[in-house]
């Protein structure tokens, strides 16, 4: 009977405690939106130039400049309710402002989606799940220096998904030793700042690394903005501020995590030269979804039943794909004006030599290949000068060498298309947009899922970002596509022949 006695005790123990913790706890209860809230929020996600307006209420806000900064941040922030999010790390200098970049994308999301801190120490994360919940959330950090102890527990986080220790303790009824588990539940968005040069390449290569614009002339700018707020315009200002800051956390709330479906993803093309493109491929990836997601309330959501259980995703479209590759362009991509006056000259020839070649011989310019000796006669350089040239765009990925046909020494692929002769950046390798609307009629219909007959795969003839029309096939990208695996020079059909061939 005492034994009985014992175990009633322990469990009315435990429930008084349960009880106590319960009513200790912070209420969590999700806001409710008024009519008028929705049907305004509904309106800007239902905005034909969707990332133009948030670009313009960026501006209302007063972040000056950044346009394409501000627009990945947001766009991460909307990632979060994928289950592979981005991740995020702004890198300037200190005062050039990247803590006031990622303040103001944080603003534009709800509190109860975001959780912020100033550190956090080596083992902090794994202690997170029983009181703050971080999925579908988004993590951020002040300093990525006050999160240097727990690199490895952020690193894990953004590619598994979740985290999960043992961890040895006292059990308070037996007074025993207990091994017990602790899990945090992602998938959560990791957004850091950062002033440090070298940063762990692990963390690195796991984000998409924003660098602040610390021109004379961004300076200026902000400068003025600072002024402004001054004066009584400012004042009007921080009342407009506010009410689009609740527009945009009333329309974060409205967005669900659906799955998305890319049907043209097997026609994408990506730099393959080097391992690292493997992860920068799928932020690429994980970027065109994104701007699917965010224009869910713009698509039909289609359904399908896996396993006995229904699945709701969204499509991506043409106009999807141009606005990732405008935005990859600048945050994965590179300048011409990183290189030396004499390389710029060898790539512009060498740009204009495949040019000429693949005009006469009719050929894609993916399926170009010539040789040192080739070139050297097409410029006139002496082969000292023109080895140091050339064996520096293969460094730099201008130009991607195969074997030739029997090991007879090497051929060049010219993987860049002109692009960035403007100072801009860009990212090679990414298929053009018009192209792939030229393919897109091979897509037109595919076999039903699960018995049904879905509508066919098509760009949508309504709004798509940034107020292009897919069937336009608007958009700036770049017009190669990923290496091909051809080893002759300049000699082989193009593979546009091959397919009508086939």
């Amino acid at each position: 009977m005492k034994r009985d006695l014992g175990h009633v005790l322990r469990q009315l123990e435990e429930l008084q405690e349960a009880r106590l913790k319960a009513q200790v706890e912070p209420k969590r209860s999700e806001p409710t939106l008024s009519t008028q809230e929705r049907e305004a929020a509904l309106a800007l996600l239902r905005d034909p130039k969707l990332l133009d307006r948030i670009l313009s209420d960026f501006a209302a806000c007063g972040v000056v400049g950044e346009e394409t900064n501000k627009l990945v941040g947001y766009l991460a922030a909307v990632s979060r309710l994928l289950d592979r999010p981005l991740a995020v790390i702004v890198r300037a200098l200190s005062a050039a402002g990247k803590s006031a970049l990622m303040d103001a994308i944080l603003a534009l999301v709800p509190s109860e989606q975001r959780v912020k801190y100033s550190a956090l120490t080596g083992q902090a994360l794994y202690y997170l799940g029983g009181e703050t919940s971080l999925q579908h959330k988004i993590l951020a950090i002040v300093e990525e220096e006050g999160a240097e102890k727990a690199s490895y527990a952020l690193k894990l986080l953004q590619s598994e998904g979740e985290l999960s220790i043992a961890s040895t303790g006292k059990d308070p009824h037996t007074g025993r030793m207990v091994t017990q588990e602790y899990r945090v539940e992602g998938p959560v968005m990791i957004f850091l700042t950062t002033t440090a040069v070298d940063l762990d390449e692990e963390l690195l290569n796991r984000c998409v690394v924003l660098t602040v614009d610390e021109s004379r002339e961004q300076t200026a700018a902000i400068h003025a903005a600072q002024r402004r707020a001054e004066t009584i315009h400012g004042l009007v200002d921080d009342e407009a501020r506010a009410a689009v800051l609740a527009l945009h956390r009333a329309a974060q709330r409205l967005l669900r995590p659906l799955k998305v479906v890319n049907p043209y993803a097997e026609k994408l093309t990506f730099l393959d030269d080097r391992t690292r493109t493997r992860r920068d491929h799928k932020k690429y990836l994980t970027l065109i979804r994104t701007i699917a997601l965010l224009h869910q309330h713009q698509r039909p959501v289609r359904k399908m039943t896996e396993r006995g259980r229904p699945v709701e995703y969204v499509e991506v479209t043409l106009g999807d794909i141009a606005a990732a590759n405008r935005l990859a362009h600048d945050v994965l991509g590179r300048s011409l004006d990183d290189m030396p006056p004499q390389t710029r000259r060898l790539l512009e020839l060498v740009e204009r030599m495949v040019a000429e070649r693949c005009t006469g011989a009719k050929i894609e310019r993916s399926d170009a290949r010539f040789r040192a000796r080739t070139l050297r006669e097409f410029t006139g350089w002496g082969h000292t000068q023109l080895h140091v040239h050339l064996q520096r765009l293969v460094a730099l990925e201008y130009l991607i060498p195969h074997r030739a046909d029997h090991g007879q020494g090497l051929v060049y692929e010219l993987l860049y298309d002109g692009s960035g002769k403007n100072g801009a950046r860009f990212l090679p390798g990414l298929l053009d947009v018009e192209k792939l609307g030229a393919d897109a009629s091979m897509m037109s219909e595919r076999p039903g899922v699960n018995g049904e007959c879905p509508a066919p795969i098509r760009a949508e003839s309504g709004p798509v970002p940034g107020g292009v029309r897919a069937h336009k096939n608007g958009g700036s990208s770049s017009g190669n596509r990923a290496p091909g695996g051809q080893t002759g020079e300049n000699t082989q059909p193009g593979r546009g022949e091959k397919a009508a061939a086939a």
